[in-house]
């Protein structure tokens, strides 16, 4: 059990990758507080749950094949679902990857980073204002203005590192 706020609901204290974070919902509402969970469509919290739940990223036909048996049929559904996902921030896409993954961050908005193991396929959404500063910064630097950034880097994890 968690907290309680006005019209939301009951929230839980989750885990996510072995480490307990606040709940999407309450990130929601803290920053957004016309939104919560209850605004989202079925296929919206379907999709989302999966998400949340797989822990890594997933492809489009492979939420499609997935959740078949709740009921989503047509890749239009899927991709409606996953681009208002991503519209609102819970969720990001990998572009190299052409893969979602729940969002991880609650401060991240619509620009986001992540590190990408080479070897094993890890991915971790990378939380750092300095870094979000600096790609300002840079294109203050070059006279233009970053409306949004997705940046992706190749790295070795640490437990490809060791083998």
């Amino acid at each position: 059990a968690g907290r309680r706020w006005p019209g939301v609901g009951a929230l839980c204290l989750c885990v996510y990758n072995h480490r307990p974070y606040i709940s999407w919902v309450e990130r929601i509402y803290k920053y957004n507080a016309h939104l919560s969970y209850t605004h989202l469509t079925k296929n919206q919290k379907i999709v989302f749950n999966l998400l949340q739940n797989s822990g890594e990223p997933l492809k489009a036909y492979t939420i499609l094949e997935s959740l078949k048996r709740e009921g989503l049929k047509s890749p239009l559904q899927v991709y409606r679902a996953l681009d208002k996902l991503v519209e609102l921030g819970i969720i990001h896409k990998i572009e190299s990857q052409n893969s979602f993954i729940a969002c991880s961050n609650s401060n991240c908005a619509s620009n986001t980073a992540f590190t990408i193991c080479r070897r094993c396929g890890d991915v971790k959404e990378i939380k750092n204002n300095h870094l979000f500063e600096q790609v300002s910064d840079l294109g203050k630097k070059n006279r233009l203005k970053v409306h949004r950034f997705n940046l992706e880097f190749y790295v070795d994890c640490n437990g490809c590192k060791v083998n």
